[in-house]
């Protein structure tokens, strides 16, 4: 019997995501690949901390992703750590964010890169630009709310 809570492993993480932007709609792309690449993902070779999506002829890339090659792995192919790379989504979920970012004022954000199966999938996230104050207000909560739990513990004793 398969176990309902699986742990999805996870190459890459964008902490500075959660920070910057107040997220809204999650989505889950594919990312078109070199065989090189996904030998560097499978060692650990990737930064998706500065990375977002743009939207352009109907379609969707990322940009500002690092993977850096291997030497051993990339000797005879040109490697370009920083090159632009497709996301693969269905034609509805690109018409969402199409609408999304031209109407609304919305930025496409990439905050995780992990494993599916054998598949590598970046999970990107529809998000709204916060302000300092906004910035202020989350850290203040995110404090208080565990100063309440050291307070909730500490009473039960």
């Amino acid at each position: 019997m398969k176990s309902k809570n699986k742990s999805v492993p996870t190459i890459a993480l964008n902490k500075k995501a959660r920070h910057e932007y107040f997220l809204e709609d999650k989505f889950e792309a594919g990312l078109e690949l070199e065989g090189w690449e996904v030998k560097s993902i499978r060692n650990g070779k990737v930064n998706i901390a500065d990375s977002y999506v743009i939207l352009k002829n109907g379609e969707a890339y990322l940009l500002g992703s690092q993977i850096q090659p291997l030497h051993q792995a990339s000797s005879h192919v040109v490697c370009d750590p920083d090159r632009t790379r497709k996301l693969l989504l269905k034609k509805k979920q690109l018409s969402v964010l199409f609408s999304k970012v031209e109407r609304d004022g919305y930025a496409i954000v990439a905050t995780a890169m992990y494993w599916k199966g054998p598949w590598i999938k970046l999970e990107i996230y529809l998000a709204k630009g916060k302000k300092s104050h906004d910035k202020r207000d989350t850290v203040k909560d995110r404090d208080w709310a565990r100063e309440k739990e050291r307070m909730m513990k500490h009473s039960v004793r």
